[in-house]
């Protein structure tokens, strides 16, 4: 079983998580995990698994002006915040709508405050949309992994996305 893993990251959590999900895939079979930067070289039909993720923004995925708003915060002089090197190219919206339509097995995830779902919205329900109306089957309920408000994963998130990653691969096995 091969698996590619595509993610957006502004300040590093998404990459971490992505990262963790590819440990727990590598239990299973093989993982490549990609920056959405380079993924447009990715030919997503020599996969078996393609779990695609991002941090979620006003409610959704990001968009060029919430991605330019991150790296402008991350940019003020008080700011503890590092952005990701690609964090102001494209992003995961970006690349699902340049990706064609094709069959196979997805899975979404994002990042997202520790707040109600209702509150702060769900980049993951808009990528397992999308992936759905490229074709894709999704083998998994979307996913969030939590940060807090200074953008910081909570303890225990990257292990509970190790152990999605390996559940999600096992429904393909």
């Amino acid at each position: 079983m091969r698996a590619l893993i595509v993610f957006e990251s502004m300040y590093g959590c998404t990459h971490d998580i992505a990262n963790a999900i590819a440990r727990g895939v590598a239990q299973v079979g093989d993982a490549t995990t990609v920056p959405v930067s380079h993924a447009i070289d990715e030919d997503t039909s020599v996969y078996d698994l393609v779990i695609v993720g991002g941090p979620t923004h006003v409610h959704g995925m990001s968009r060029d002006s919430t991605r330019r708003g991150a790296v402008e915060a991350a940019a003020e002089p008080d700011s503890a915040l590092t952005v990701e090197p690609d964090a102001a190219g494209a992003g995961i919206r970006d690349w699902l709508g340049e990706l064609s339509r094709r069959e196979g097995a997805a899975a979404a995830f994002d990042t997202r405050v520790d707040k109600p779902a209702i509150l702060t919205g769900r980049a993951s329900k808009g990528i397992s949309k999308k992936l759905k109306s490229l074709g894709f089957t999704l083998v998994a309920e979307p996913e969030s992994f939590l940060v807090d408000t200074q953008t910081q994963l909570l303890e225990g998130e990257e292990a509970r996305a190790e152990q999605w990653g390996q559940m999600v691969a096992g429904q393909i096995t």
